[in-house]
């Protein structure tokens, strides 16, 4: 209980540090409005960020270097805090932690993570949980080589013996 209210003072310190300044809240960026317009399931509607969508423009690019800046320099003086503020939540974190196994199909799945792993490694047993373990994907060793790795989407086969997903290295 303490700690939680630990927790909520710093974040309000550090919102009220970071938004009371003296100095007025110049230079902060504004995106532009280019409307453009979707149709999807017969309803029609405006995006005006559309544009941002373009990972490799230049100007998109630009635009979110702005952003940085401005959020560097705003949160200028915070970074004692922000470190304090990290260090508390991920040590909140269980690094060696499982989800809830769930049945399918005579399987029990589950998501389980290792203390030196950063990515889910999916696994399954075979009708009771003290079955030996299928690793069915191990993110971890599948991300090695990547700035950033993430899989969606797992889908395995009614046969128990392919499994399909997505994976994002963008």
């Amino acid at each position: 209980m303490i700690r939680k209210a630990l927790f909520s003072i710093s974040f309000a310190a550090l919102f009220t540090q970071c938004t009371m300044t003296n100095e007025p809240q110049t230079g902060q960026p504004t995106a532009k409005k280019v409307p453009h317009e979707m149709t999807m399931h017969g309803h029609t509607r405006t995006d005006n960020y559309f544009w941002l969508r373009e990972r490799e423009s230049e100007e998109v690019l630009a635009y979110l270097n702005e952003e940085n800046a401005y959020r560097e320099r705003i949160m200028k003086g915070t970074e004692d805090l922000q470190g304090r503020l990290y260090e508390e939540m991920v040590g909140r974190i269980k690094k060696d932690d499982s989800s809830v196994p769930y049945p399918m199909r005579g399987y029990l799945y589950y998501t389980r993570y290792t203390e030196e792993g950063e990515y889910p490694i999916y696994c399954r047993k075979k009708e009771h949980l003290d079955a030996e373990e299928e690793v069915l994907l191990d993110v971890n060793e599948l991300a090695k080589g990547h700035s950033y790795y993430q899989v969606s989407g797992l889908s395995i086969h009614p046969n128990n013996t392919t499994i399909a997903f997505g994976v994002d290295t963008v």
